[in-house]
């Protein structure tokens, strides 16, 4: 589903040259649960945003869906999001003036002819499969912190995507809403075989991916199923 080969990023700061990513190579499978770790400036983000399709690479291949992204127009990658990749960030990012339904409907205006009727049915399926059938006319004012990160992941289903990218999705919420969030990643994974792809760096929600892959330096330094493995990784960085 996802092939990326001989990724590089490099940004210009200036007279200074940033190689965020090096020569990454990663493949993903439809259905898979994995977690992107490291410290911070490892290039964790660097990968999620292009896998994202947010960001194209400097050099290399990748390939989603057997289509190449890295030569692609800003309008053929926003396309590809729009159509196969929901994002959940560490802020929510929602609309302060509109309710949980408007909130989660509003990607499916980019999405073309839909009706203002199957727009409500959408919304109101995803904000139920969360556990948030009972707020839809709530305000993110008037939810927790947990239930606001909630709408937004209804609002990053809506479009029935293939894969689930999150960005820290828990760095905001305390420690049992975090718990609460991860499950419902889980269970999403699980029961609907999307692939879902984090970025953080809470150990706890690492643990609970089906693999890891750890970055350093803009490289991939492990790629496991073995979250112990991973761990020592992370941990032998740290101590170096």
């Amino acid at each position: 589903m996802i092939e990326i080969r001989d990724v590089c990023k490099v940004y210009n700061l200036g007279e200074v040259k940033v190689d965020a990513l090096k020569n990454a190579q990663l493949s993903v499978e439809q259905g898979e649960y994995i977690a992107l770790i490291g410290p911070s400036g490892s290039g964790k983000s660097t990968l999620m945003n292009t896998l994202g399709c947010l960001d194209r690479p400097t050099s290399g291949s990748y390939r989603l869906a057997g289509e190449e992204i890295s030569t692609m127009s800003n309008d053929d990658r926003a396309r590809i999001r729009n159509r196969r990749i929901g994002f959940v960030f560490q802020n929510f990012n929602l609309l302060s003036r509109t309710s949980a339904l408007e909130n989660v409907e509003l990607p499916l205006l980019y999405a073309g002819h839909i009706s203002s009727a199957e727009r409500r049915r959408r919304a109101v399926e995803k904000l139920t499969l969360v556990g948030l059938g009972n707020r839809l006319d709530h305000h993110p004012s008037q939810l927790s912190g947990g239930q606001q990160q909630r709408v937004a992941i209804a609002r990053a289903l809506v479009n029935e995507p293939a894969i689930l990218m999150g960005d820290e999705p828990t760095g905001n919420l305390d420690s049992k809403t975090s718990r609460e969030v991860i499950s419902l990643f889980r269970e999403l994974n699980e029961m609907s075989s999307i692939t879902v792809i984090l970025v953080t760096h809470d150990i706890n929600v690492a643990k609970n991916a089906k693999r890891v892959v750890v970055l350093r330096d803009g490289g991939i330094v492990c790629d496991t199923t073995d979250f112990q493995q991973a761990l020592q990784v992370l941990q032998s960085g740290f101590e170096e």
